[in-house]
């Protein structure tokens, strides 16, 4: 079928041939915090990219379609190679996680040769295979703890990376990448949002900028914004991407959450529509392949986190 006849179909139809097709074909569905809510009903796990490709390496399921976008398709291909990994929308990528090039990368490595380098896991499989050791936002600080002082070179994200260092006193050559999503949020925002909520506490990504991330009352990953909710139970503003606060609100009765900023939207993560992810479940659409040259690599950047963490 073209994508022309899902898109044809209507919402109840779409969400009945999703479950159905994954039930007869033993599809396990993962959803990143960030996705539209209607897709995140319809998945068998929600939660952080790295959370979510360390699921598909232990689910049994021999066929795991990932509404995210294609790093952390990558990196579920990474953890589990064995198994077949597909992506509703091969366009769905990441500006962060393309803001830096593995020629770049390469580049750092040999100008720097006595720093490690540690990538966010918003990046590709290559800059991964490059990588001395990856991080999560949610690990970043004590993997640098970890490292015991090491001259470092923090890919992707300057945000994160200025976080990172204000938090260790780290030697850090931090590369100039960063979210649109996140960098969108102001001092104004905060000051806005605080004047409508004045009991909610504040929750800042730290891919926010430095005098954004300075007025929280707490720095965390999505991951982390998500438990304060649900064990919390207290008003909190948002300031990531609206997904998060769309889940929590579903999920976490009477919870009281507020966004930082109504279109604070991630455009590729909103790529995945339902007629898009019913295409994939029923016909394939789109594998994603990584080289296992660059997988093996990668692999281990990403085991000597999990060593540390």
């Amino acid at each position: 079928m073209a994508l022309a006849d899902y898109l044809s179909m209507s919402d109840d139809e779409l969400a009945s041939l999703i479950v159905e097709e994954k039930k007869k074909k033993g599809i396990v569905i993962l959803a990143h915090n960030y996705q539209r809510i209607e897709i995140q009903k319809l998945a068998d796990y929600i939660g952080d990219s790295l959370e979510l490709s360390r699921i598909a390496a232990k689910v049994p399921a021999r066929t795991i379609v990932f509404a995210g976008v294609m790093f952390m398709a990558e990196t579920a291909k990474i953890l589990a190679p064995e198994k077949r990994i597909l992506i509703p929308d091969e366009r769905a990528g990441c500006p962060l996680a393309e803001s830096i090039t593995a020629n770049q990368l390469r580049e750092l490595r040999s100008k720097y040769p006595d720093r490690l380098v540690v990538s966010y896991v918003n990046t590709t499989a290559e800059i991964k295979a490059l990588s001395d050791i990856v991080c999560t936002s949610a690990n970043a600080v004590k993997v640098v703890e970890h490292l015991g002082g090491k001259k470092i070179i923090f890919v992707p994200d300057k945000n994160l990376g200025d976080w990172v260092k204000k938090c260790t006193g780290a030697d850090m050559i931090i590369w100039q990448g960063s979210c649109y999503v996140h960098e969108q949020f102001t001092v104004e925002d905060v000051k806005r949002a605080k004047e409508l909520h004045p009991d909610a506490a504040v929750l800042i990504h730290p891919e926010a900028s430095p005098d954004v991330v300075a007025l929280a009352d707490l720095v965390a990953s999505t991951s982390g914004m998500y438990k304060f909710a649900k064990e919390k139970r207290t008003p909190a503003i948002i300031g990531t991407e609206v997904g998060l606060m769309e889940r929590i609100r579903h999920e976490i009765q009477d919870s009281k959450v507020y966004p930082l900023k109504r279109d604070a939207i991630c455009k590729t993560m909103k790529y995945t529509t339902l007629p898009k992810l019913a295409r994939s479940v029923r016909e394939g659409f789109f594998e994603v392949t990584v080289p296992d040259d660059i997988r093996e690599k990668a692999f281990s950047a990403v085991r000597r986190m999990t060593e540390i963490v």
